[in-house]
């Protein structure tokens, strides 16, 4: 006999694309599977060209970095709670957070021989968030360099579940 407290609504969604915690993290800040919003990525992607430091760095943009903007620009994501192995931060996902961090990801760009575009930020700036021209995040912060995940899917995993991300280290 259907439960008849139920009957009738549809039970609530989650995507087996991320686990549940990471799911209901990015539900509560308003993404949904499909969302896609390409006139604000392509917006960001159009202030980063722009921008040129005084010393005369400038910012990558490129395919995955625009992607991950569409899917997930403008969220502010919490973690439903404590982390794993480390604290996990708040999130905002915004490429113009690292917009005066152009020099940054240039050089960290050139060490890891890839271009590095700036995704958003842990905390209140704690920490800067970046994405490849091949879709692997990393975080820079005062205490180093940090590979987060190969893509944004994983990356989302570690930093919303307070796992601990990879120290880079110089050859």
């Amino acid at each position: 006999m259907p439960d008849p407290h139920t009957a009738g609504h549809p039970r609530p969604h989650t995507s087996t694309r991320f686990p549940v915690p990471v799911d209901a993290a990015l539900r509560d800040a308003g993404w949904l599977p499909g969302r896609w919003d390409i006139q604000q990525a392509e917006g960001w992607a159009d202030v980063l060209r722009a921008h040129i430091t005084p010393a005369g760095h400038r910012l990558s943009v490129f395919p995955a970095a625009v992607e991950a903007w569409a899917e997930f620009g403008g969220l502010h994501i919490t973690a439903p709670g404590p982390g794993r192995q480390i604290a996990p931060a708040t999130l905002r996902i915004d490429p113009t957070a690292g917009l005066h961090h152009a020099r940054t990801l240039t050089d960290l760009g050139r060490s890891l021989e890839t271009e590095l575009s700036p995704l958003g930020e842990e905390g209140e700036g704690q920490a800067v968030l970046a994405i490849d021209s091949e879709g692997r995040v990393y975080s820079i912060d005062h205490t180093g360099d940090w590979y987060v995940g190969p893509d944004i899917d994983q990356a989302l995993k570690t930093l919303i579940t307070g796992l601990e991300p990879a120290r880079l280290t110089s050859p």
